[in-house]
């Protein structure tokens, strides 16, 4: 099985370039989020120094953030949720974007992506050609009910199912009967007590 690594920004990029390195010979799938996003000259550093495939983007909203690490190819897949860019087009047009430096998609996909933004980034996974991977975290069993979905998840495969449109069902009682709770991500302390991105 392919090695994923998730660092959630938390490196800075000389501990990136190095974890890069020592994890060549294992060949990972990518190293994901090593630096803080919004740091894009780490990368810079990172990329000179692994092989290591990067992966960047789930805390991107636009295609500005995005140009200097497409166009340096400083990055390898590209992480936005469709939910979280304005939709299935300007996704695409930034998949389109990547495409033309070898870089491939592989569209964020948490339990709090609804299935709707689950659905939508299956079939526009279906659509580009430069398809890398698609994340999927599942969902719980009341929001499997609450959206129905024709999508499937078996034995590691994503397929979209027969469904019209992009085939997901809203039931609007089922839904009623359970109000919106406001949830929030949990709160990450480093040792010293000091507040840190989780």
């Amino acid at each position: 099985l392919p090695l994923l690594h998730d660092a959630h920004h938390r490196l800075t990029p000389i501990q990136a370039a190095r974890l890069g390195k020592d994890l060549e010979p294992y060949r990972p799938f990518w190293l994901e989020d090593c630096t803080p996003a919004e740091n894009q000259e780490a990368l810079r550093l990172v990329r000179r120094h692994t092989t290591t495939p990067l992966a960047i983007g789930e805390v991107l909203n636009t295609v500005y953030d995005y140009q200097a690490l497409i166009t340096e190819q400083l990055i390898d897949y590209v992480r936005s949720a469709v939910t979280h860019f304005g939709g299935v087009t300007p996704l695409r047009k930034l998949f389109d974007f990547a495409a033309q430096y070898q870089i491939k998609s592989a569209v964020h996909g948490p339990e709090d992506i609804s299935p709707v933004g689950m659905a939508a980034a299956v079939h526009l996974d279906l659509a580009v050609h430069n398809f890398g991977i698609q994340e999927y975290s599942g969902h719980t069993p009341l929001t499997e009910e609450v959206f129905r979905h024709a999508y499937t998840f078996t034995e590691g495969y994503l397929h979209p199912g027969d469904a019209p449109g992009i085939g997901v069902e809203l039931d609007e009682e089922l839904a009623a009967a359970h109000p919106y709770k406001a949830a929030y991500l949990p709160v990450n302390r480093l040792g010293d007590g000091t507040v840190h991105d989780w």
